[in-house]
């Protein structure tokens, strides 16, 4: 659920109210004077929020420091800086970043002083020390106290994120495939007959593709850009191969060499994988949260 507000929340207003007693007393003598009424001390007005996640806040310094951070990162690449879409994917990270270290609370995280200063003096060990972390700080908009927030909350969020990406196995359903990718249409028509006339799909592919005769090796759903190339492989059984493919590269003709419920993932696959299921989790975690920005 997200309901977006245009403007920052009014700072709370108190009325303070001071109630003087009379003391009664008898005729003829004077009045006892009343101890004083204690004034409550106000209570401290909330600094300005920039969004709320399932009511936990995101303070706008915070906010606004870290859209510095991604402006300086964008000027040393020597890129424009896009203000409209900055501001979105600062508050994207930012919310996610809150999702996560919530989740980790749920899954039994435990912040802990002890933890975010061994980290502190972790990350001054690899600057050269406290002094040279403290000039990168100031250098990178942090102060002492949102260094340390900002610490602690990367901390939950690191450890929900391994929590997700260690539950994805590293097998997966996968097939092994090659295609023969051309650009005219009279061709690819012509090499189809070919095929269903008896000619080897792999030795069409190497007259097309000597150097891997069109292997795509193995790959899980979802992996491949061309998802209508994807949709043919996993539709095949071994053996067989596809009608004619049109995409934008082309025109495709797949054919599977092996299929595998559980095949285990290559690197870059489980990758893939492991951050598609990142993906996920936010995104379920999004759908079933409050979130409030604030950020016009």
């Amino acid at each position: 659920i997200v309901r977006v507000k245009r403007s920052l929340p009014k700072a709370i207003s108190f009325m303070l109210a001071l109630a003087f007693l009379t003391a009664c007393s008898p005729r003829g003598e004077p009045a006892q004077a009343e101890e004083p009424t204690a004034i409550p001390e106000p209570t401290p007005t909330e600094v300005p929020m920039a969004a709320r996640v399932n009511g936990e806040g995101i303070p706008l310094s915070d906010y606004e420091n870290e859209l510095r951070r991604y402006q300086d990162a964008l000027a040393q690449r020597g890129e424009d800086y896009p203000a409209e879409e900055a501001s979105a994917a600062v508050l994207e990270m930012l919310v996610g970043q809150t999702l996560l270290a919530q989740g980790a609370v749920q899954q039994g995280y435990a912040s802990s002083e002890e933890g975010i200063q061994a980290k502190y003096q972790e990350l001054a060990g690899e600057v050269g020390g406290e002094d040279a972390l403290r000039v990168w700080m100031a250098a990178n908009h942090f102060e002492d106290a949102s260094f340390r927030r900002a610490l602690e909350k990367d901390l939950a969020a690191t450890w929900m994120r391994n929590w997700i990406i260690n539950a994805v196995p590293d097998t997966a359903p996968q097939v092994r495939a090659r295609q023969i990718l051309l650009r005219n249409e009279n061709q690819i028509i012509a090499l189809e007959r070919q095929l269903q006339t008896g000619t080897p799909f792999e030795t069409l592919a190497y007259q097309y593709d000597p150097l891997t005769g069109g292997d795509l090796g193995w790959f899980p759903r979802g992996y491949l850009l061309q998802t209508e190339v994807e949709n043919a492989a996993f539709a095949l059984n071994p053996g067989e191969f596809s009608p004619i493919v049109q995409t934008s590269y082309g025109y495709h003709i797949v054919a599977v060499v092996e299929k595998d419920n559980a095949h285990p993932l290559s690197s870059d696959a489980l990758m893939f994988v492991r951050r598609q299921a990142l993906l996920d989790w936010l995104a379920d975690r999004r759908a079933q949260s409050v979130i409030e920005q604030y950020i016009p």
